[in-house]
């Protein structure tokens, strides 16, 4: 079937995954889970956002977070920006990789930023600068790359002349996301036809959500063509709280033991990863919504 043999999972959950949670996570909770995760084999783990504290107060301690953490060369350290100030804190920290994420949808974008998409568009070229002038790797990421309220109201070219923009700053990754889980094979397979000639050597991922329960099916549509880089989140955490019903990403255990069956690797223990997401649903009060870590009780 021509699949990848090795898939890069980029864990999202210490971000994406708790900024649904109301209730909020102490920092050495987050800082032990996010070591626990890289002692389940993931080296790629976004640790946290720079957004404002009052509309995302899981994130508020951001900058602890990263204080408290080794740097290790062999693991990728990120975290999201939106806007200029959320990549001037970052920039104070010592994480190597900083993602920097844009709309095509005109409603996303002010809700989540406050600012049109060509106004994003002038935010985000003067941070991905920022963030290279200092040495650090770009991940820039496509919000609503399927859609926003309707799979047909974003169209693949909208996405694709977005995908060039970033790719023209001079980005180190570029992944357009299912924000609002509205994905489907076939959607996945027009967009990366025209996404995948444009990123040329650099790597192309997903970011994909399982709302509608087709995440894992998107993966497979991915990985047929040639996609090896895939954000996931423990349990299947997360969502974007400015989107009403957006439920989580495709779970980190679901997806690992999936591409096992592929024969695809990805060093990762999915016995370790459920543990830590038995762990959280205690802290959280809720089961996670991903299917592999309750069948491993």
């Amino acid at each position: 079937m021509g699949l990848p043999e090795y898939v890069h999972i980029t864990e999202v959950g210490p971000r994406d995954g708790l900024q649904m949670e109301k209730q909020v996570i102490d920092t050495s909770t987050k800082c032990e889970l996010i070591l626990g995760l890289v002692a389940a084999g993931i080296h790629a783990v976004q640790v946290g956002a720079f957004v404002h504290p009052r509309r995302v107060p899981q994130m508020a301690d951001a900058e602890a977070v990263v204080a408290q953490l080794p740097l290790v060369d062999d693991v990728q350290f990120s975290a999201l920006t939106l806007n200029m100030k959320g990549v001037v804190r970052a920039l104070r920290t010592g994480l190597p990789w900083i993602e920097v994420s844009i709309a095509v949808s005109e409603t996303q974008s002010g809700n989540n930023v406050g600012m049109s998409v060509e106004q994003a568009r002038r935010e985000a070229r003067a941070m991905i600068a920022a963030v290279r002038s200092a040495g650090r790797k770009v991940r820039a990421s496509i919000q609503c790359a399927f859609g926003y309220t309707d799979p047909l109201e974003i169209a693949g070219e909208q996405v694709a002349e977005m995908a060039r923009f970033l790719l023209d700053q001079g980005v180190s990754m570029l992944l357009p996301a299912d924000t609002t889980g509205m994905a489907t094979p076939d959607a996945v397979r027009r967009l990366l036809d025209l996404l995948l000639p444009l990123a040329g050597r650099v790597p192309l991922g997903l970011h994909l959500h399982d709302t509608r329960g087709l995440g894992l099916v998107n993966v497979m549509a991915a990985l047929q063509m040639g996609v090896s880089h895939f954000d996931s989140s423990l349990g299947g955490l997360g969502g974007c709280p400015f989107i009403a019903g957006a439920a989580g990403n495709i779970a980190t255990e679901d997806a690992v033991h999936f591409l096992t069956s592929l024969g695809i690797r990805t060093g990762i223990d999915t016995g370790k990863v459920s543990a830590w997401s038995r762990r959280l649903s205690a802290v959280c009060g809720r089961e996670p919504a991903g299917r592999y870590w309750g069948a491993g009780k």
